[in-house]
């Protein structure tokens, strides 16, 4: 891949601060802000480096075994 993924990156960060700046937070708030959530990213990473592939948020579809699915 490209460095041009960095560069869009980026771009999206500096939109995305410069929504909450915009909203009266203080620019310094908002980078700390984001540091500690990909610090949280990056500890949830390291327990489960794999979540998609675990199964756990799989949402099983309910079975129609029940007495009245065969009616219409």
């Amino acid at each position: 891949m490209t460095e041009t993924w960095r560069a869009r990156l980026r771009d999206r960060l500096e939109d995305f601060v410069d929504t909450f700046v915009v909203a009266g937070a203080r620019h310094e708030d908002v980078l700390r802000a984001i540091v500690e959530e990909v610090d949280e990213l990056r500890m949830a990473l390291d327990r489960d480096p794999g979540p998609a592939e675990d199964g756990s948020a799989v949402v099983e579809e309910p079975a129609n075994d029940w007495p009245s699915a065969d009616k219409n």
